[in-house]
């Protein structure tokens, strides 16, 4: 997290990350309750992951269509 944080430009952290931490955080309060933190957690980091390679993913195309 640390090199995560500490390598991108601002506003490649605000352009990027942001919108998938966002939708990440916000679908795990909605519909993650395992009861346990542990899983919670784990959940909640592969679904920012996911998101996050899916804005990669469109961003890519985007620019390989230019």
């Amino acid at each position: 997290m640390f090199t995560l944080i500490s390598s991108l430009p601002w506003s490649r952290l605000l352009a990027e990350q942001l919108p998938s931490l966002s939708l990440a955080w916000l679908l795990a309060e909605l519909f993650y309750k395992f009861h346990s933190f542990t899983l919670e957690c784990a959940a909640f980091l592969a679904t920012w992951y996911l998101l996050d390679a899916a804005v990669q993913g469109v961003k890519a195309l985007v620019a390989r269509r230019r």
